[in-house]
């Protein structure tokens, strides 16, 4: 940075010519770059899983076609990272006229202050520089947003001590949409945003000026306008009046993970995992594939549910805050034992109920079962399916006969590895069952506990076997038919003479 040019006159002969950059809008320079990234193959943007085939290119098409353009979706779908990105197609620095509140283009000045600042220095004006980062502006959307913080209000203090003209555009204290200029404005919640407010949005958009306190101001703004909305608040909370909807160029849905593998591949770059730190130094933590997978088949079977409210949606939230419960219930387990391996187990998914009650949103019949009754059954059943994946074909009788014949097994949440494997070795041929999972004999204690507890875990999730309170994992009861009813005389007549 410190080679870049530093005033008007050295930035006419560098590479910042005013032939390239008088007239190049922040859309222009965002298609050339992202044309620039196509051509490459680099990827465009990096940490977004599972959108590859379906919103990134509605993205790329509405930047190509120079598009404000608004995201679409429930929550925990990575809107706001998603429009986050887009700093990575903006140039490493951009020039404008050092001190200026807007960071006005030198070759095409926007306000007054810059126009007579360059005519009284011309080359000698200075230059600043912007990075990306500094051209991305964030507001969330509420009700209480004024005129006054998204576009500016009419400063009486500014306009005496400068002695102009209330109207004078000199006298404007500039809110959130000029101070991005030349940049990405981002409106987050947008149908929260009070309806006179969207209208100052898209006479902004359209026609490039605005009132301010009755006084008319010209505003040209140089701008890429992003908003992100969830469709269900059209009628919970407010809606996007329709002239604001005509001027947006491309509406653009997102989704959830489709795939289990994408969801388990969000969930591992977000959950905070690698526990060890400069001044804490915990136990190696070691998650099984299982383990996640049924983390996030929760999820799933979340969004399926019709006792969850499908308008509020499940957001991929809730399989970070349970995997990073799961772990540290796994921690706390393994320091509380002297162990130096933590290794989650089925038990520290149903510890992290706290993590899913507060993400679901139930409908009347989920809310009079209860959060937690509800929660627990969607694990049963993440851990019944994800059971299936690894167990299909496998016999499993020899296991479900230990138990026919009178076996029980209590496993404590907080039994050390070594206890706990030497209980799960008292079952005929459960611990070989293992091997499907890939688990090799020199294992530790920790992961081939793990594993024999989500082999009983999901012999219970289908029934197999039961789990109750004072033996733990037992056979299940036999459910004999109730007695039939005995025929009355009246009854058996009537039968006799028909």
């Amino acid at each position: 940075m410190s080679s870049l040019p530093r005033t008007l006159g050295e930035l006419r002969v560098g590479e910042y010519s005013e032939s390239l950059f008088a007239k190049r809008t922040v859309k222009d320079e965002l298609r050339a770059n992202l044309i620039r990234k196509l051509k490459s193959g680099e990827p465009l943007f990096p940490g977004i899983v599972g959108f590859d085939d379906t919103v990134v290119p509605q993205v790329v098409n509405a930047l190509l076609s120079r598009h404000n353009f608004i995201l679409l979706g429930l929550r925990g779908q990575a809107k706001t990272r998603l429009v986050r990105q887009l700093t990575t197609l903006l140039d490493p620095w951009l020039p404008y006229v050092a001190g200026c509140e807007i960071r006005d283009n030198p070759y095409a000045p926007l306000c007054p202050a810059c126009r007579e600042l360059i005519a009284a220095k011309g080359d000698d004006t200075p230059i600043a520089w912007l990075s990306p980062e500094q051209r991305y502006i964030e507001k969330l959307a509420t009700p209480d947003v004024t005129i006054a913080d998204m576009i500016g209000d009419i400063d009486p203090i500014k306009a005496a001590r400068g002695g102009h003209n209330i109207s004078s555009e000199l006298t404007v204290h500039y809110g959130l949409l000029p101070r991005a200029h030349r940049g990405i404005f981002a409106i987050n919640e947008l149908p929260d945003l009070a309806p006179r407010i969207q209208v100052s949005l898209f006479n902004i958009m359209q026609e490039g000026d605005i009132q301010i306190k009755g006084y008319p101001v010209r505003l040209p703004l140089d701008l890429l306008l992003v908003f992100t909305a969830n469709p269900e608040d059209y009628t919970a909370r407010g809606k996007i009046i329709t002239p604001l909807k005509d001027r947006i160029g491309s509406e653009i849905r997102t989704h959830y993970p489709a795939t289990l593998e994408h969801g388990i591949a969000i969930t591992g770059s977000e959950a905070w995992l690698a526990r060890e730190t400069e001044e804490t130094t915990g136990p190696a933590v070691r998650l099984p594939v299982y383990i996640a997978e049924i983390i996030e088949q929760v999820a799933f079977a979340a969004r399926d549910d019709k006792r969850v409210d499908k308008r509020s949606g499940v957001s991929q939230r809730l399989p970070i805050s349970v995997t990073e419960n799961v772990v540290s219930n796994a921690e706390r387990r393994t320091l509380a034992n002297g162990e130096d391996l933590a290794v989650p187990r089925v038990l520290d998914i149903y510890a992290a109920l706290p993590a899913i009650t507060g993400k679901i949103e139930l409908e009347y019949e989920g809310e009079l079962k209860g959060a937690d009754s509800v929660a627990r059954e969607l694990i049963r059943a993440a851990v019944a399916k994800v059971f299936n994946r690894y167990f299909e074909g496998i016999n499993m009788q020899p296991v479900v006969q230990w138990f026919e014949l009178g076996g029980s097994l209590k496993l404590a949440e907080d039994a050390d590895s070594t206890g706990m494997t030497q209980q799960l070795n008292s079952i005929q041929g459960l611990m070989e069952k293992t091997r499907a999972v890939g688990l090799t004999a020199n294992e530790p204690d920790a992961v081939r506990a793990s594993a024999g507890e989500f082999i009983l875990e999901g012999l219970h999730a289908l029934r197999r076997i039961g789990r109750t309170a004072e033996q733990g994992f037992a056979a299940t009861e036999v459910k004999r038919p109730a007695p039939e009813p005995e025929e009355s005389p009246k009854a058996r007549q009537r039968r006799q003479f028909n």
